[in-house]
Order: C-alpha cells, then sequence, then structure tokens
C-alpha cells in the first residue's frame, strides 16, 4: 500500500492555496506557507502539518512506554513462578527490543530516503498495532503447548512479536526526524526540536508512572463487561499506535509520486554515501558524537539508578523511577526553555553550557548520593543541562542535513547511538561494584566535560553553526 500526500477525504485540505503538486518530488508550497515568524513555540503551534505529526509522536511515544510496562505484566500473569526472579525474563525481551535496532538501524535509514516519509510514519503505526492485538490469541493458542528447550511457547510468541515491533521502530525513527524538516522552516526548528523532546521526557514519565494502573485500569473494565475478556490491555497499547497511524494520514510533507521514481545505488552504497557524508560534514559529525556521549550517559545513569536509590535513606531499589523521572523534568523544563528563548542563543554557548553544567551536576551526584534531596536536584539538573546538548545537536543535523541524506544520516545515528548504549548497559553495573558508585559517577562528569571541549574546539575552528537563523554564527 502507498500512502502519498494526496487529497483525503477524512482530511480536509490544509487551505485552498495548499496544492499537492506531482513534480518536483517535494512541493515547494510548504516552506512558504508555513513561514511564521517570531520566537518561542508560537509559530510551530501554527503550523498544521506539524500539530499532526507532534499528535501522532504523543500516542506513538505513549504506546512505546507502556508497552515495556504490558511485557512485564504479562510476565508476570503468564509465566513467572512465585519463586523465580523476573529480571530474567525481562532481560529476554529487552534484547529482544535492542537486536533490531543494532541490525537494521542503518539498513532502515537508507529505505526511508527512499519511501514516502508519510507512508512510513502510517504505516509502521499500524504495523505495531496489528502486532500487539494478535498476543491475545496467540498466548491463547500456545497455553498447552510443550516448552522448546525448557521456555514456554507463548513466551517466544512475546519475543518474536517485541522483535518485529522493535523492527518497524527502527523504520519510524528516521521518518519521523526526516519529515520534521520537511514540514518546519529551517528558523523554526530549535523550537520544534524543542518540543518534541519536551513531550518525549514527559511521555517517558507519564508512560513510565501510570503505565501500569492505567492497564489494570482497562483490563477491569473490560472484564467488568465479560470476565472471560482478558485482552483490555492489549487493545490500549495496540489501539494507541492504530491511532497514531490514523492521525499520520492527515500529514502533509508535500511528497509526491515523483520522488519514489529516481533511480538509486544500491542499498549497500547508500550507507557507504552516509558514512562518507559524514566524515565530510564535521557539523553534522560532531552534533552527532555529542548525542552518542549523552546517550551513553544516560544509560550508565539508568543502571547506576538502583544503586543510587539504594543508598538513599527512606528510598527502595525499586523506587528508581524517582531518580529517572527527576530527570526527565529537568530535561522537560530546559527543552521547554530552549523552544521559548534557545534561538536567542548560539549552539556553541548553548552546548558548552549544558557539557558544564552537566559535569558539575554528576560531581554533585556523587558528593551527596547519600542525599535524597540532593540527589533528586542533581539527576533534575542533569536532565536541565541535557537538554542544552540534546535539543541543539538534533536540531544541527536535521538543518545541516540535505534532504536527500536525511534517512541515511539519521539511520546510522540511531544504529550509532543504539550500539553505544549496549557499552554502558553492560560495563555501569560492573564499574560500580569494582570502583564504586562515586567514582563511576565523577567518571561520567568527565566524560562529559570531554565532550565539551571537543564541542568547543571543533566550533572555535569555525565548524559549528547555527541552526536558529540561515545565517552562520561563529
Amino acid at each position: 500500500m502507498r500512502i502519498l500526500d494526496e487529497p483525503d477525504s477524512a482530511c480536509p485540505p490544509l487551505a485552498p492555496s495548499e496544492p499537492v503538486v506531482d513534480s518536483p518530488a517535494i512541493d515547494p508550497s510548504p516552506p512558504t506557507l508555513e513561514e511564521h515568524h517570531g520566537p518561542g513555540f508560537g509559530p510551530v503551534l501554527r503550523n498544521r502539518r506539524f500539530i499532526v505529526l507532534w499528535m501522532g509522536q504523543i500516542f506513538s511515544q505513549l504506546a512505546d512506554k507502556i508497552y515495556l510496562v504490558l511485557m512485564i505484566a504479562l510476565i508476570s500473569s503468564h509465566f513467572q513462578v512465585e519463586a523465580d526472579s523476573i529480571s530474567h525474563w525481562v532481560s529476554a525481551v529487552m534484547i529482544a527490543f535492542t537486536i533490531p535496532a543494532v541490525l537494521f538501524g542503518s539498513l532502515a535509514g537508507v529505505y526511508v530516503d527512499r519511501w514516502v516519509k508519510k507512508t512510513v510514519l502510517v504505516q509502521t503505526n499500524l504495523w505495531r498495532g496489528a502486532l500487539v492485538l494478535t498476543i491475545p490469541p496467540l498466548l491463547w493458542l500456545t497455553g498447552n503447548l510443550t516448552p522448546w528447550w525448557q521456555v514456554p511457547v507463548g513466551f517466544i510468541a512475546l519475543l518474536v512479536i517485541t522483535f518485529f515491533v522493535s523492527t518497524l521502530t527502527q523504520f519510524f525513527a528516521p521518518a519521523e526526524q526526516t519529515a520534521i524538516p520537511l514540514i518546519v522552516p529551517k528558523g523554526q526548528l530549535l523550537p520544534a526540536n524543542s518540543l518534541y523532546t519536551t513531550t518525549m521526557m514527559v511521555l517517558l514519565i507519564v508512560g513510565f508512572a501510570v503505565g501500569e494502573p492505567l492497564l489494570a485500569f482497562i483490563d477491569q473494565g473490560l472484564r467488568g463487561i465479560n470476565p472471560s475478556w482478558s485482552f483490555g490491555r492489549e487493545i490500549l497499547v495496540g489501539g494507541a499506535y492504530a491511532i497514531a497511524g490514523l492521525i499520520l494520514l492527515c500529514l502533509k510533507t508535500g511528497e509526491t509520486a515523483a520522488s519514489l521514481k529516481i533511480e538509486r545505488p544500491h542499498v549497500f552504497q547508500d550507507i557507504l554515501d552516509g558514512i562518507q557524508y559524514l566524515r565530510q560534514n564535521h557539523r553534522v559529525r560532531n552534533a552527532m558524537v555529542q548525542l552518542i556521549i549523552l546517550f551513553c550517559v544516560f544509560a550508565a545513569l539508568a543502571v547506576l539508578a538502583v544503586p543510587l536509590t539504594a543508598g538513599i535513606p527512606g528510598l527502595k531499589p525499586e523506587q528508581f523511577g524517582f531518580l529517572l523521572a527527576a530527570g526527565g523534568v529537568g530535561m522537560a523544563i530546559g527543552a521547554f526553555i530552549l523552544g521559548h528563548w534557545g534561538q536567542q542563543f548560539r549552539p556553541l554557548y548553548l552546548t558548552v553550557s549544558g557539557r558544564l553544567g552537566g559535569a558539575i551536576a554528576l560531581f554533585s551526584l556523587a558528593l551527596f548520593s547519600n542525599h535524597l534531596a540532593a540527589a533528586l536536584t542533581s539527576t533534575a539538573a542533569l536532565g536541565f543541562f541535557a537538554a542544552f546538548i540534546g535539543v541543539p545537536m538534533q536540531t544541527t543535523i536535521q538543518a545541516e542535513t540535505p534532504e536527500a541524506m536525511r534517512g541515511k544520516v539519521f539511520g546510522l545515528q540511531n544504529n550509532a547511538v543504539n550500539i553505544a548504549l549496549s557499552l554502558p548497559l553492560a560495563l555501569a553495573g560492573v564499574a560500580e561494584s569494582i570502583w564504586g558508585l562515586s567514582a563511576v559517577l565523577n567518571a561520567l562528569a568527565l566524560l562529559v566535560l570531554i565532550g565539551g571541549l571537543l564541542s568547543w574546539t571543533i566550533s572555535r575552528k569555525g565548524v559549528l553553526t547555527s541552526t536558529s537563523t540561515n545565517v552562520t554564527k561563529r
């Protein structure tokens, strides 16, 4: 099925003066029609194309966050025995979710460049929703089957579904990132990315905080109608994906069928072209390195949050979500501030201040790790300053990368980030057990400072440019 930006009876035209042309491949009207001037989120929120994409993001990412909660609930109710630990079951699910990111991240970005972004966004959500909705019948069909290698067949089915859901996510992520510059003028990319980051962090907090009670509420409500109906949780998650896909049917990116007829090289040559582009473009490469360092730090912090929480009087290890939520709140506040006033500052100043502030927050966390208020404040400060790194760097990649290269670059970014995440996830806990929590946190602070020094050095050579306007700032 090919979903193009053609008039849809379910989605009225944005305006009579916004025709969708057949040639060239990109409709030239969106940048001028959507070019609203002024600081802050106002111009972005008046962009109806962006609103559609943003609403799709809300439902899609909410489903992403609750999906893991759903898997834990299904494991607890179907497979875990009372004396058994749930950790190895959850670890298997996480591995099934991570493998596609490593295997298909770059390849997905190449194909996103070859396909209409609206098609990818719609179909990846609809297919993920359909996969989640197949879970209840699969668990019913496999309930009485003999385990394979002492593993319940139903659990293997969950791993397979998780693998395919994650595979589709690898296509959705670069398509979402490449769609933003198609519908948002270059001068509004910073507030657009700020709004996206704010939404992502809010949904991260909401998803993990209310995911379990929300799933339980829906399940109990459906059982109240019919006691034999036990598929309410799957309907919630699968329905959220489906709603995202239906909303994105109304998206207008300006792409047409002509973009599919361009002769392109072999997919692996496209990957090599993306790598070569990163070698030649220092701005984009520097931004990607900064993001990789940032994600590595937060991956390590996610692992260290459990022993960190265990050492705080009044908290239990399983309450580590309070610390992560504090970081999410800080990042959401930072991204919100950037969306309103970030365009007034040079990306160099934002990134370096973010690095310095993040390093100070980590040093403070290492020093006051046994005090609840100080730990929460330090974690929130780390999230706040992380926004000053992540949002400008993501904006730099979007603004500096040509439209034809965006899928390749975002695919490589997705692939590199996921591979880089594996190292701190594997080593952070081991390092903490050998050298102690404070030493590892101090090491992360030094890593953040090194990243800031790298960004400063490259930027002072005139490599990093502003993405808030079309004028180069040094």
